[in-house]
């Protein structure tokens, strides 16, 4: 089809009701009616990126396969959709004013007075339409962050209230809205709902569909109520009752004809009827499970529920693969110690050591690594978490007292992990960074080959430092084996240790690319020794 659809959802009441998940059903239901899709994500922040942002700002930074450090909510997009994002897919009011006024430094607007319309909202619209200049998608999806009303959302809903009226048919407004139950009334109140449409109307942009969060079901009446002042058709209210789990909403919209709503205002084809057979077996395997292994998660943002997103997303694809629950036990590693590490992390099946930047909780990492190595006890090491095997290795196996990554100990006496020269040349944050894909070789013969099933991978990067190859012959001899290498800057992308039952640590983000559709092999494999342990 030759015209791109666009499809804008908007949140009001209260932040974090689920605008990621909202839009990435709707993408999920559209692709099972066969229809081409993408989202993309208008952060109102003033960064750049999130890719600087301490995670308790922000939660987990993803990262897409060119290289975009992005909004955790595109890992949900992926995830759901099984359709790759890009840097494109991520604008933040950051990018949009540091393009207009990189156009003004170039004397491109010649000479007028640069305002907020219409050039940060020009800028915004092109970053909208950019995708399709790409794709010839039939719907593009774009979810505006925060919360109508804010100050820094205006120029985005000014945007959005400018292409509605420049795209006519091709558009349509999804508002995400909360109806809250006061156990005093025991009643739904729908006021808030007519408040934040109210507000979006003051912004001049009308709500097509409202679809209502609430922990208890629309009466007719209440749809009716809320048509009635909010402008639209009872049908186009809908439902979005709390659910188990964040896989049950496509099914739940469907339900509502969340998609068939959007198709008929879109003037759409709707006699398909979405495919949603795979999604389904999905979720009753994920209720279902025949067992349950426990999993220990070390890390520093433990306490951080979106921190470690697409880990546990993962663990949840790979455990329904396996036919198991994984419960995911955090360990906050700035408290592990010789004296608690056996106390803490003796009943687990499995551990796997988080990625994170920083010097804080390292040692807590490596004593917890060391624990699991003497004790055959399966080890997954995510980015950091190699390195941190890497180092643990040096010091308790190789007698290199003090190895250490040059990250946290400029003088270490063994740097096992350093930066490459070419990085140290590089000024800037994320310059010194691989971001994105980059392809990896694997060792024939290794468990990681028999696992991917593969000789030649690629997977996505987010880091600054490395394994250093001056140690690499001390630790193959020693049984620490480079089994996965980038041949064209021979570093060192996977380790796995001979003799062990599963203990892989890996340079790359495989949790960035598990998705229902395709559980990311690492991770299925990885629950699967888990649960062999648990069973012995």
């Amino acid at each position: 089809m030759s015209t791109t659809k666009y499809i804008f959802v908007t949140g009001g009441v209260t932040s974090s009701l689920g605008k990621g998940i909202i839009s990435s059903s709707i993408a999920k239901l559209l692709v099972a009616r066969g229809f081409s899709v993408t989202i993309q994500k208008l952060d109102p922040y003033i960064n750049i990126d999130p890719g600087t942002l301490n995670p308790y700002e922000h939660g987990e930074c993803f990262v897409t396969e060119d290289g975009a450090e992005t909004d955790l909510d595109l890992g949900h997009y992926e995830r759901f959709s099984n359709v790759p994002t890009s840097q494109a897919n991520n604008v933040t009011t950051g990018v949009i004013y540091q393009s207009v006024i990189t156009k003004e430094r170039k004397g491109e607007f010649l000479g007028e007075t640069v305002q907020v319309i219409p050039h940060i909202t020009d800028e915004i619209k092109y970053r909208i339409k950019l995708l399709a200049t790409r794709f010839p998608y039939d719907f593009i999806i774009t979810e505006i962050g925060g919360t109508v009303g804010d100050i820094e959302s205006q120029p985005f809903i000014e945007a959005v209230r400018q292409l509605r009226w420049e795209l006519g048919r091709n558009c349509v407004v999804v508002h995400l809205t909360l109806v809250p139950y006061l156990a005093a009334a025991g009643e739904l109140k729908t006021k808030p709902t007519q408040h934040s449409v109210k507000t979006l109307l003051e912004f001049g942009v009308q709500p097509d569909i409202i679809v209502c969060r609430s922990e208890k079901h629309l009466t007719e009446g209440i749809r009716h109520k809320i048509a009635l002042f909010c402008n639209v058709a009872p049908s186009s209210v809908i439902e979005c009752i709390d659910a188990e789990s964040i896989y049950d909403v496509p099914i739940l919209m469907r339900n509502e004809n969340l998609d068939l709503e959007i198709l008929q205002k879109t003037l759409m084809p709707s006699d398909s009827v979405p495919d949603l057979t795979d999604w389904e077996q999905f979720l009753y395997a994920m209720k279902h499970p025949a067992g349950e292994v426990t999993i220990g998660l070390v890390g520093k943002y433990v306490e951080l529920k979106d921190a470690y997103k697409s880990i546990n997303e993962s663990f949840i694809h790979a455990g329904t693969t396996n036919g198991v629950k994984v419960k995911v036990q955090t360990f906050h590693s700035e408290f592990i110690n010789e004296s608690n590490v056996a106390e803490k992390l003796g009943d687990l099946d499995g551990i796997l050591v988080a990625p994170g930047f920083g010097e804080r909780g390292i040692e807590g990492k490596i004593t917890a690594i060391k624990y699991v190595r003497e004790h055959n006890i399966p080890f997954f090491g995510i980015c950091l978490g190699m390195q941190c095997a890497v180092i643990e290795f040096g010091r308790n196996v190789l007698g290199l007292e003090g190895a250490h990554s040059t990250e946290f100990n400029k003088s270490t006496p063994y740097p096992v992990i350093d930066m490459m020269e070419i990085q140290k040349q590089i000024s800037g944050l994320g310059g010194t960074m691989r971001l994105g894909a980059y392809p990896c070789k694997l060792e024939p013969g290794s468990h990681i080959m028999d696992i991917y099933k593969a000789e030649n991978i690629s997977e996505r990067h987010r880091h600054r430092f490395e394994f250093n190859n001056e140690y690499l012959d001390m630790y193959r001899k020693a049984g620490m084996m480079p089994v996965g290498i980038n041949e064209k800057d021979n570093l060192v992308e996977i380790v796995e240790l001979t003799g062990h039952p599963w203990f892989i640590g890996v340079q790359f983000h495989p949790e960035f690319k598990s998705t229902v559709a395709h559980p990311h092999p690492l991770f299925v494999s990885f629950v699967k020794a888990a649960k062999d342990y648990a069973a012995r």
